[in-house]
């Protein structure tokens, strides 16, 4: 048991934490209990003390009670006889403004760190599981700086892998730059997102705007594919069997959103044309499109889509060519780089033989920090002038802004070729700048001044 020595310091104790009002109230009933104490005896005080119990007594007894009670249940809040009166926010946002209110009710946003705004911590531990639902408490209790870090770390673990869910997830927050960073991801590298396993977790109308979608970067077959998947998924969720007619009508009308006549005949032919998805007078319908010169109306569209235009960042301002001059013996031709914003490397624009047409074998790869990022085995043909010739990627390449990546190819071919020179470590390509450097992987002798690899072949 606590003596009543402990007991008057604890109460004292909390007696001083508490607000004026609480201690106004406590003055003001024990003014009555004494009042009442003069003109009616002890029956006075028991009856004021039965209405309103000392304040020491209700924080004493709180551990005592088995309900659990809120202070607001204790000590209800009145309202303010006046307009004068301020609440706690109020006041604080009185001192940011010296003294002169602001009416603004998302008064969190005036301060800087979590803590101030009555959170409980001031560090911020995100992870790839939990980012998500951390966004959503921030949104919906008001804490701008913490929902402004969610977005920050979602844009730079932004990939091919989890675009489409985080565009569909950017959508329902509200949050138009990370949307804006999900459609450049998806736009770029439209493949890969449509054959992720996030893009069979989007909802319906997230479905609908990428398969609208005109910059989308894919052949027709992979947009038609993926919503196949997409339908599959989809009939399980709404817990229908897995039949060809359920996942038409699972796609609906968006179905018509894939632009079948533009797909290779052969694609045709041999995917949708045999999928099953298609009614008999659509693929006869689409068949005569391909062929007819009189051609069937539709109800897909049959505009093929705009893609992205690739962007060309050009190192040198000339290029030559010697008697020895420039020869390839498996040898490495290599570069670094690195730009001032997320761009995609789709592919290399190299130079070709300097002696007539000649055909040249060129692997090419993109690496950073050692680790290969994209690396494809191609043949390219040269008609013996000066231009550059383009070797793409399968898939375009990420590249995050500010580190340093390696480019190389290693060229397999009789004849000499072109070689440029006067080159540069810096070149603006519209809004991304590029810097150069050479590269210790170089065995052919590519290097910032003079070398192979003229171009770097992307999207931005």
């Amino acid at each position: 048991m606590v003596d009543d020595k402990e007991k008057n310091m604890k109460c004292l104790t909390f007696f001083l934490m508490l607000p004026e009002t609480v201690k106004n109230r406590s003055k003001k009933s024990s003014k009555k209990t004494n009042s009442g104490g003069g003109g009616g005896g002890g029956s006075g005080s028991s009856s004021s003390n039965s209405k309103l119990p000392p304040v020491c007594y209700e924080i004493i007894t709180l551990k005592t009670k088995k309900k659990k009670k809120m202070a607001a249940d204790i000590f209800p809040r009145k309202k303010p006889a006046n307009s004068s009166s301020t609440t706690v926010q109020q006041y604080h946002q009185q001192n940011l403004s010296n003294n002169n209110l602001i009416p603004a009710p998302n008064w969190q946003g005036l301060y800087p760190t979590i803590r101030e705004r009555y959170i409980y911590c001031d560090e911020i531990d995100l992870a790839a599981d939990t980012v998500l639902a951390t966004l959503y408490a921030a949104k919906k209790y008001i804490v701008p700086h913490l929902a402004r870090a969610c977005v920050n770390f979602l844009e730079t673990s932004l990939s091919a892998k989890n675009a489409c869910v985080l565009l569909s997830q950017s959508c329902l927050f509200e949050e138009p730059d990370l949307t804006q960073r999900c459609w450049e991801v998806i736009d770029a590298q439209a493949e890969l997102a449509l054959k992720s396993e996030g893009f069979c977790d989007i909802d319906f109308q997230t479905l609908e705007s990428i398969l609208r979608r005109e910059t989308l970067n894919a052949k027709e077959i992979v947009v038609f594919e993926a919503a196949l998947n997409w339908a599959e998924v989809e009939c399980q969720r709404q817990d229908l069997a897995l039949s060809i007619e359920n996942k038409r009508k699972v796609l609906g009308k968006a179905l018509y959103l894939i632009r079948i006549p533009t797909m290779a005949l052969d694609d045709f032919a041999n995917g949708a044309a045999q999928s099953g998805v298609l009614t008999l007078n659509e693929t006869n319908d689409i068949f005569l499109w391909y062929t007819a010169a009189k051609k069937p109306e539709l109800q897909f569209v049959s505009k093929a889509r705009k893609g992205l235009v690739p962007q060309r960042c050009h190192r040198f301002q000339s290029c030559a060519y010697r008697s020895n001059q420039w020869r390839y013996r498996g040898r490495c031709d290599s570069i670094q780089f690195a730009v001032d914003k997320r761009v995609f490397i789709a592919g290399f624009g190299l130079y070709g033989s300097s002696c007539g047409s000649a055909e040249y074998s060129a692997k090419i790869e993109l690496k950073r920090q050692g680790v290969v990022l994209g690396q494809n085995l191609s043949k390219y043909f040269s008609d013996g002038s000066s231009n550059t010739f383009p070797v793409w990627f399968e898939y375009p390449v990420q590249i995050e802004p500010d580190t340093f990546y390696t480019a190389s190819v290693i060229l397999d071919g009789n004849e000499l070729s072109y070689f440029g020179q006067e080159g540069m470590t810096e070149v603006q390509c519209g809004k991304v700048t590029v810097q150069f450097q050479c590269s210790s992987d170089s065995t052919n002798g590519t290097g910032v001044q003079g070398g192979q690899i003229p171009e770097l072949i992307f999207y931005a």
